[in-house]
């Protein structure tokens, strides 16, 4: 990571370390903030060489060296310090909510509309809505790009930004000008690398988006899951979430194996926040509420919960692991309390 003593770099100077970094065989990722910019070495920095040349340039305040599969996304990089925000939260200073329905339902629109109104009354920051669903039987619905309009009506209607999944290139495009605020990358897509290096690059020139990357469907080592967060963060967009929703193979009872667990392991490794999905990981709406006090409890940042004002008519998983508006109010203000419990608030702050 190279440092400058300004604020970013001028073109010129952009050229050089480029120049100077490409003799060795790596290349320069540019991470532009809104009051400084850092610029990554991607590749082998261990070269003596390249790195005094670098330290030698005079517009260069310090260089850190970070020898880990994962640069950006490492706790140790100089993007340990990048926060993000959405729907008037700044994830890690105060518990995050995403919540909607499972699947929007394009021929009963008001729905979405109703759920949308009642998860921001309940206490949540973004609204979820499936436009499109990955199914493992190809006959059932996959989803309607007409529900894509449903979904930022719902937007404009209460002011919540939106959450969606996308699942290929042409989904990413009219998600993005839709003007969906966070693109969510699912469990089955999760290692799609073509997938995560097309989004990477289309919210390279959107810095105000945000990707949700869910953990696979299948357990792997944590470092692939933070791996994968860094074909994204590659191409100069750091506004990367990490959603842990359960595994297989699964546990009796639960839809997956829950793995909320994991999230003081991710943080030991990244400084990326963490958003435990409940929903996904037990399957069950009876037992989302302790599931996602758990998430709390060992240490995340925020929760993505699946709600619908009637989940009996509702359609994708909605009916069995939706939870009421009522039952979500109540899962946020315990949340809130066991927040409060666990991350006090600094006595400065708090003055």
């Amino acid at each position: 990571m190279i440092l400058p003593k300004s604020n970013r770099l001028t073109p010129e100077q952009l050229a050089e370390i480029t120049s100077i970094v490409t003799e060795f065989g790596c290349k320069i990722q540019p991470i532009v903030g809104a009051v400084r910019s850092v610029y990554a070495i991607v590749g082998d920095e261990r070269d003596e060489l390249m790195m005094n040349r670098l330290e030698g340039l005079a517009y260069v305040d310090r260089i850190d060296r970070i020898q880990s599969p994962f640069k950006l996304m490492d706790r140790r990089s100089d993007l340990a310090s990048h926060r993000i925000a959405l729907g008037g939260v700044t994830l890690g200073r105060e518990l995050f909510v995403i919540a909607g329905p499972c699947t929007i339902d394009p021929k009963n629109p008001h729905y979405v509309y109703e759920t949308a109104a009642a998860v921001k009354e309940a206490g949540a920051h973004v609204l979820r809505a499936g436009v499109w669903k990955p199914r493992t039987n190809p006959y059932s619905f996959q989803g309607d790009v007409k529900s894509l309009d449903i979904l930022m009506e719902a937007s404009r209607r209460t002011g919540l930004p939106v959450d969606a999944e996308v699942m290929d290139e042409q989904q990413v495009g009219l998600a993005l000008d839709a003007g969906v605020h966070m693109l969510q990358i699912g469990a089955r897509n999760a290692l799609n690398y073509s997938l995560l290096r097309a989004i990477g690059r289309a919210v390279a020139q959107r810095p105000g988006t945000v990707v949700l990357l869910k953990r696979g469907i299948h357990m792997g080592p944590l470092n692939e899951f933070i791996s994968a967060a860094e074909y994204i963060a590659a191409f100069g967009n750091p506004n990367i979430v990490l959603c842990p929703r359960g595994t297989a193979p699964t546990l009796d009872g639960y839809r997956n194996h829950p793995d909320e667990s994991i999230t003081p392991l991710l943080k030991e490794k990244t400084w990326a926040p963490v958003v435990v999905d409940p929903s996904h990981s037990v399957g069950k709406a009876a037992y989302v509420p302790a599931c996602s006090l758990a998430a709390i409890a060992y240490g995340a940042d925020g929760l993505c919960i699946e709600t619908h004002v009637d989940p009996s008519h509702g359609i994708g998983d909605d009916p069995k692991q939706a939870v009421s508006p009522a039952v979500l109010a109540e899962t946020i203000a315990q949340a809130k309390q066991l927040w409060a419990l666990l991350r006090p608030v600094p006595a400065a702050t708090a003055a």
